[in-house]
């Protein structure tokens, strides 16, 4: 294949998946002008259509479908390839891109960094805090990090943590002028801190089992946070009672600044994992990150 072909299909593969010259153009760093003649220069070499183009949008034909889903791994395979090569190099090197939420961070990803990157100063890490399930090859991080239950079958799947629980708090001044709820239902008589999850299309319902019984609880409230932090320092005010992760309460509940209720509701879930897609060539910096997040209790 003549190199210029080459050239050009990388010019393709960077607008079908960014679905608009612009965002190819600064991706390549080429101007549009010349984005554009070099995707007509291929469309001729090859008596093909592979792009529909409107003034509003920029679509993949079925052709240009076709060599998306040909050359675009077999590309990733030759990057991955050559980004392998810096375990030539004494220490490895460049960026990693993470999503998670943060108590994921706080709980399993930042204890690993901590450990890591003191001895390894040329790699870099991006985290991105994101409550949603974020599709990480098309967002471009290299992996995310989320509950064993929700990692889609087709990522590589390593565990980061132990099992998980929830708990269901609130501070002892709540607690003061309120009786403790007995029962999951009672729950939608308290004032209740709540979480908003852009995957579940509004507030997240507080799931609960018991002897093989499952509920689901939609409570209410003054506050509405996205984050588990903001829902603890909440909780500790007084301001309801909230739905967190155990091991991050446990240290309030020791203190006597929060009191637990419901506990024998909320059984064991799978902990956190690190997944990212089956097909990827781990570079040397990532392999190292994996090794230091793999759980071994």
């Amino acid at each position: 294949m003549p190199h210029t072909d080459l050239n050009a299909i990388v010019a393709f593969l960077a607008v079908a998946r960014e679905r608009s010259f612009t965002r190819a153009a600064a991706q390549l760093s080429v101007s549009q002008s010349a984005l554009s003649q070099t995707i007509r220069g291929l469309e001729s070499r090859l008596g093909l259509r592979l792009l529909t183009r409107t003034t509003r949008s920029v679509a993949p034909t079925e052709a240009g479908e076709r060599l998306l889903r040909a050359a675009g791994p077999r590309l990733e395979e030759i990057d991955a390839e050559l980004a392998a090569l810096s375990d030539l190099r004494d220490k490895p090197s460049g960026t990693i891109r993470i999503t998670a939420h943060d108590h994921a961070i706080e709980a399993a990803l930042w204890p690993a960094l901590e450990r890591l990157l003191p001895d390894y100063p040329d790699i870099r890490v991006e985290v991105v805090i994101d409550y949603g399930l974020t599709d990480i090859v098309a967002e471009r991080c290299d992996a995310g990090i989320r509950t064993g239950e929700l990692v889609a079958k087709d990522m590589v799947a390593v565990r980061i943590g132990p099992d998980m629980r929830s708990a269901v708090v609130g501070a002892p001044s709540y607690f003061a002028t309120r009786p403790r709820p007995k029962t999951p239902q009672d729950l939608t008589s308290h004032a209740c801190v709540n979480l908003r999850l852009p995957t579940r299309g509004g507030l997240y319902a507080w799931e609960f089992e018991k002897d093989g019984r499952e509920l689901r609880v939609r409570v209410e409230g003054q506050l509405v946070f996205n984050g588990t932090r903001p829902m603890l320092d909440a909780a500790l005010a007084g301001f309801g009672l909230a739905y967190l992760p155990e091991d991050q309460v446990q240290p309030y509940l020791a203190e006597g600044r929060l009191v637990r209720v419901l506990a024998d509701w909320c059984p064991p879930y799978p902990g956190y994992h690190l997944y990212y897609p089956s097909r990827r060539q781990p570079t040397p910096a990532f392999a190292l990150l994996v090794g230091a997040l793999r759980y071994r209790g």
